[in-house]
């Protein structure tokens, strides 16, 4: 039986699940429950503060956690990341007023910087020569500027409504982050046989969510053509159809390049392409 946090509340939460579930992990979490064990899979699930997840895994108590790169910077950098999962993706920045006269990122020596992510800061502060004087919030950093705590801010950014919302802007980003399956460094050899068939279930989820599996028919003499436009795993399948000279191609595209692809093929002579969605991919 191993052992995997993800966050209580918040956005993390519900991705994390889901997750789970498209990795065929049945969990059935009833309300204020901090512990469940799944029942067709050797794995416990802590519902945990977010915050708190870190030390957790420093301290062995839990063997995985689904968590945001950013918390790791800020309070676990030393603990490694085995997979990236891709979503919840948002930035640590900077952000000061809209009417402030600070410029650039000398302009805040001397200044002071409210922040939820005091390691993170000093870090960088430290790295860019810059000395501030800094005051640690927890929650609602976005205000100290209006109450003339803070001459700036550093936070979490996802969309920028808060930031906006709060006559702020940003000014520059300090990280990028992005949920990601974290191991705790006293997980013990013999759970790594699970871990490694966790891995591969979320490798096969996350393959499948970015890619397109297309089919289209093509006349013989421009398969070859066609073949060396698109990113395939191997090679494409081909198979004739009952119109003599033509085939039908069925491949697998990725999401990132998608237009790109269709708009080669069509200019390659592709014709009533059919793209559809791909529930798992096991490579």
């Amino acid at each position: 039986m191993i052992k995997i946090a993800i966050q209580k509340s918040g956005r993390l939460n519900q991705y994390s699940l889901n997750l789970l579930k498209d990795c065929g992990i049945l969990i059935e979490n009833e309300k204020d429950q901090l512990k469940v064990v799944s029942r067709n899979f050797p794995i416990e699930v802590f519902f945990l503060r977010n915050s708190d997840i870190p030390q957790y895994l420093k301290d062995g108590i839990i063997d995985l956690a689904i968590i945001g790169e950013n918390l790791l910077f800020e309070k676990g950098n030393d603990i490694e990341v085995i997979e990236n999962l891709g979503f919840s993706k948002c930035r640590v920045s900077l952000a000061i007023p809209k009417n402030s006269s600070i410029l650039n990122l000398k302009h805040l020596n001397g200044k002071k910087i409210a922040t939820s992510y005091p390691n993170t800061l000093k870090s960088f502060l430290k790295k860019n020569n810059i000395k501030c004087e800094t005051h640690i919030i927890n929650g609602s950093v976005e205000i100290a500027p209006n109450i003339g705590l803070a001459d700036a801010i550093c936070d979490i950014v996802s969309s920028g409504s808060t930031l906006f919302k709060n006559n702020l802007k940003e000014l520059i980003t300090i990280l990028n982050s992005e949920a990601v399956l974290a191991i705790s460094p006293k997980v013990e050899p013999n759970k790594l046989e699970i871990i490694n068939k966790i891995r591969f279930r979320i490798k096969s989820v996350l393959s499948a969510k970015n890619s397109k599996y297309i089919l289209m028919n093509a006349p013989n003499n421009k398969i070859e053509k066609i073949g060396s436009i698109l990113p395939v795993l191997k090679s494409p399948t081909i198979m004739p159809l009952a119109k003599s000279g033509w085939s039908s191609v069925h491949s697998v595209i990725e999401d990132d390049s998608f237009w790109d692809v269709i708009d080669k093929l069509k200019d390659a002579g592709a014709e009533g392409i059919i793209v559809c969605p791909i529930e798992k991919m096991v490579l």
